[in-house]
Order: C-alpha cells, then structure tokens, then sequence
C-alpha cells in the first residue's frame, strides 16, 4: 500500500488552505491493515463535501465491517490540482494518503449537474480511466449515487455502476458482491455484470440504444432498474462520532436525519417525488443520536434535517426533550426545513430556547394561483400568520426561497413575490418591538426553475435565458428596498444544469469536451463559462438551447425511462395536467391515497408515519 504523505506535505505551504489536504480530524477512523479498501468521493471541495450528511452515513454503515476501511476524497481546489500534476502526485484519499487508484472500490456522490466536470477532473487526476470501457483490471470499480442518479445517462459511461435510491444497505451489498466475485476469480467484466443483481444498482454497460430511443437491458439485467428504499430508518443509527473537520465547512454543526421522504406533493421536486414514501425515525432515535453526536464533537449546534421536518410528527416532544438536556449548554436546536403550514408558535418558542438561528421558508411563488399550480397548498395568510409567530417569538432574520421560470408563470406572477415581501416585511415589523425594527432582514433568494426527471414537470422545458433575465428586471423593480437583500442564483448555470438534466448519453461528449477545454467547478461562479460548454455542445452536435428549453411530448421515451422510481407515469401527467389547471392535490398523509404508485410498488410493507395515519 503505497503512502504519499512524504509528497503531499511537501506541496501544502503552497496551497490555498492547506486543511483541506490533511488527516487526524477528530473522528477519523483509520485501518491501516485491512483487506479492502473504499474511497468515498465528494465530487467538491473540503468544505462543501464534508458538510454532505450522505458521505458520514456511508462511511459509517461501511465501518461495520471490520476488514474494510473506509477513506474520504474530496477535489483538490485549482492551485492544489495544478501542483499534484505538475509535481505527478495522482488524486490521493485523506485517511492514509492512499493513491486512489490503489482502492478497490471509488464510490462517487451525484450531487448535482454542475459537479459532473469535477468527476472527470478527479478520475484523470487519480489515474483512472474516465470511460468506464477503458478500465482494466487493476482499477477499482467506480460507483456513483445520490439525487442526481435519478437521470443516470449523461454520465452513464462514466461509471461502472450506479445506484438509484438508498445507500445504507445497498453498499454493503455492493462490497459483498464485488468481493465476492474476485473470490471466485471472475473478470472485470463478470463483476461488473455481477453487480446489477444488487437490488437499486444500475449497469449501463449492460444497456444499448433499441427502437424508438428506449434504452434495452442485455441477457441478465432487469428491464427497469427499481429504485432502491430503506424501509425502515430505525434500523440505522446515525453517526455517533462523524469527523469533525478542522477548518469551517459549509454547515459546520451536528446533524440527524429524522425522517426521508415528502408526500407533499410540490409538482416541481425532484426530491419530494423520488424519496417517497415518508419514513419517520421514533423520537427516542433522534433524542439518542443528537446528543451522542454532540458530545462526541462539540458542536454547538444540532440540526434536524429532511425534507419538511416540521411534518414529524412528534417534532414537539423531541425539541422539547432536548431543550432539556441541552439546558445551560448554550447549544443551539435547528430546523433547516420548515413548512410554513407546519410552524406554530408553540413550535417557535421550542425552537427559541436557544440560540436563535435564522428560520427559512420557501413560498416558491408570489401568488396563490402559482402556488396552486405548483402544488405549494400555501396561503398567504398562513405565511403573513407564521411570521408573526416567528418574529413574536424574538425571531429578527427570515430566509425566504422563490422560484422564477415556473410552469404557467406570468409577469403578474413573479411582481406579485415583491409584493408579497413587502407584507412580510410590514408582518415582522408588526409584532416587533419598535426599538427592534432595525434589526429586521429579510433575505430572499431567487432561483431559476429546472425541470427534473420524475416529477410532474419532467416533460416541461426550461424558460429561454432572455425570459428568465426579463423576469430578474420585473423582479428587481417589485422589490421592496430597505430591510429587503434580493440575490438570485446565476441563470446560465441554471441553463446548463437543464441542459445535463433533461439529457441522455450523448451528454457525456459533451461534458467531457467541456473538461478537455478547462472547465471545473462550474457551480462556482468565478470558474464557470457558459461560452465553453456551448463550444461543447457545438463540437458534439448538439443544440444547447434545444437541449435545455424544448418541452418533450406527453408520449416521447424520455432518457430515464428505463428507471423506476416507484412513480407510476399517470400519476406525473395526470398532476401535470392539474397544474396547467392550477388544481392542488391533498397530502395522502392527511387524507386519500393520491394514487402516486409508491407504496403498492415497494409491496405496502414499509413503516409509515403512522402516528398522523392514526
């Protein structure tokens, strides 16, 4: 086992930040002598990976078994990736400075679009083929998974496998079998093909383009890959001890996950749609898990995550239990996710016993019949309502999250955001003291709507890039100014993030003649450039605005056809069509089943939140 330490530290007074580079954080779990190795990949930098609640989950469930260790990889920041080439140091893993092309196993996060570049960048900087055709049999196997998998043919030739849904018990079946198939001393080849018998697991070698554009499954693949879901959450217990890093990350606190999934039904996320159905985690797991975390790394700060916590639905008693042990401690209890039909000043002043964070909402649209169109099932009452409470509370900092380009939006639309803010703003001042007031900040930010496979809005296109610049001026001028900061994520990368989504394999060319031609980090504003990837869009063929904008037929094969999310395809269009008719659709966990598909395809057998069935 080869240790580039000697080399590595030789580079680091050079490197901007160089924390990002070393090990012994506490928490790290090192096994210097065991059989097989894996490499967890974060496709960003330090910071932004080890903020990622996924790669502690992973390295946790892998560190259940004993001979296997489990290492981090994050992508070198530009400065560091320049020195590794030019002083040839191959891509390395933090726990023991490994050669990443030394493990057995490269496991790679999907974040999002806009990472797929830095994949490509870190493969080649590690030594590794990046065509997975390419690989011989002294490379490891590289895996992907994560939200951005639900569409897996832009990066399809990238990967050996990729797994759709849940990871917990799915990688240690991925282990399992790999290790397995080398016992038996079978190719590259048979293991990858061994592979795909792991439930959730995606082979795209094993796929080729049949009639009509629809992807066909070769002898022993399934013909849909069936999206991988953890039943029960119980089974798992988070991180006692996750790595507590040595310089700020991006959300440098505790965090345990109390419940997946969201049947609320938002007709634009990807998210609510593709982790159904809801699964909750018992109060007790949450109470046990947030204090063992706590105490291990000192954090100050604890936050329950998922997609609308605030729909636990014993939230209430598990604030209130550790209200009481973190009593004096100072440490503070966050919600990133709220509903804002799901906040009550009961709620707020749970969440006030500490310290005060801010409270984020997202209205998504300005007025009601975009928010019906969209399936938001908000009012303005609700929200003008809930921040009273908030602000009442001793809340002063308010997060709002809107949307601009959506399905059936209009100029009255997006000014009626401005409005609204302004009846927030005059809310919050409302149960302010006057002294107080001047503490208000109301920050919204605006993103561009991107049309995501498995969702209702999966067959809509993007709006054209001078639609959405005339939209940002109707924006601006709506706006109110003082206590108001409006900021709004950069259209042209929306664009590109369309473009990548909505797209089949033939992406591939195109991101990798993006790489070729230097681009990296794309969600990172200082280093993307929309003239380059269009140069690749040009150079493989491909129109990038026809890619990103044109609306598929209700009846086209779209490129993720092949994967079964669990959400039956008259489900999505029937909710489209409601939405052109801006008619809402109840939650099913409060009342009739909606007819999603979800739970009849994963045979009914999972456990439901069912205190509010009850």
């Amino acid at each position: 086992m080869s240790d580039l330490w000697g080399r590595v530290d030789a580079l680091l007074s050079g490197a901007e930040r160089p924390s990002r580079y070393i090990d012994r954080e506490w928490g790290a779990v090192h096994r210097p002598d065991a059989a097989y190795r894996v490499a967890l990949m974060y496709p960003d930098t330090y910071e932004v990976g080890m903020a990622n609640q996924a790669l502690q989950v992973l390295a946790d469930r892998l560190a259940t078994l004993a001979d296997v260790a489990c290492e981090r990889v994050f992508v070198p920041w530009v400065d560091m990736a320049a020195a590794l080439r030019e002083a040839g140091v191959p891509l390395f893993t933090l726990e023991s400075c490994l050669p990443v092309s030394e493990c057995d196993l490269l496991g790679i996060t999907l974040p999002h679009e806009l990472a797929y570049t830095n994949i490509l960048g870190a493969l080649d900087l590690a030594g590794i083929p990046l065509r997975a055709a390419d690989r011989g049999e002294a490379d490891p196997l590289v895996i992907g998974g994560g939200p951005a998998a639900h569409n897996p043919e832009p990066i399809a030739p990238f990967f050996d496998a990729i797994l759709i849904g849940d990871g917990e018990e799915a990688v240690l079946e991925l282990v399992a079998a790999h290790r397995s198939a080398r016992r038996a001393g079978v190719g590259r080849e048979e293991i990858v093909r061994s592979l795909a018998r792991v439930e959730g697991v995606y082979v795209p070698s094993l796929y080729g383009a049949g009639p009509g554009g629809r992807l066909v499954a070769s002898a022993g693949a399934p013909e849909r890959v069936k999206r991988r879901v953890v039943r029960d959450l119980n089974e798992f217990e988070s991180p006692a001890c996750p790595v507590v890093p040595y310089a700020d990350v991006v959300h440098d606190r505790a965090t345990v996950e109390v419940l997946r999934g969201c049947s609320r039904g938002c007709r634009f996320c990807q998210a609510g749609m593709v982790y159904r159905p809801v699964r909750e985690r018992s109060s007790d797991s949450i109470v046990r898990d947030a204090v063992a975390a706590l105490t291990c790394t000192g954090h100050e700060e604890i936050s329950l995550t998922s997609l609308s916590t605030a729909d636990h639905s014993q939230l209430a008693d598990v604030l209130r239990r550790l209200a009481r042990r973190l009593e004096g401690t100072g440490i503070a209890v966050s919600v990133p996710s709220l509903r804002v039909d799901s906040f009550t000043l009961s709620l707020a002043r749970l969440l006030g016993g500490g310290r005060k964070s801010g409270l984020t909402f997202a209205p998504e649209a300005g007025s009601q019949r975009l928010r019906d169109a969209i399936n938001k099932n908000i009012t303005e009452d609700e929200l003008l309502a809930t921040v009273r409470a908030a602000f009442g509370a001793g809340w002063r900092r308010l997060k709002l999250y809107f949307m601009l380009g959506l399905p059936t939006e209009t100029d009255e639309d997006v000014a009626e955001i401005g409005h609204l803010v302004a009846r927030v703003l005059a809310a919050a001042k409302e149960v302010t003291p006057p002294r107080e007031r001047g503490g208000i900040r109301i920050a919204v930010s605006v993103s561009t709507f991107v049309p995501k496979a498995h969702t209702p809005f999966q067959w809509e296109g993007q709006l054209p890039l001078s639609g959405v610049r005339h939209r940002q001026a109707v924006l601006r001028e709506a706006m109110p100014g003082k206590g108001v900061e409006l900021s709004w994520h950069d259209a042209e990368t929306s664009f590109l993030e369309a473009a990548l989504a909505r797209g089949g394999r033939e992406m591939a060319d195109v991101i990798e003649r993006a790489w070729r031609s230097g681009a990296g980090f794309d969600a990172w504003t200082e280093h993307f450039s929309l003239t380059r990837w269009r140069a690749a869009f040009e150079a493989a063929g491909i129109d990038a605005e026809t890619a990103a904008e044109a609306p598929f037929a209700e009846d086209a094969v779209l490129p993720w056809s092949h994967i079964d999310s669990g959400l039956a395809p008259a489900f999505l269009l029937a909710e489209r069509r409601r939405a052109y008719g801006a008619e809402t659709t109840a939650d099913c966990t409060f009342g009739d089943c909606t007819g999603c598909g979800v739970c009849p395809s994963l045979s009914a057998d999972l456990v439901l939140a069912g205190e509010r069935r009850g």
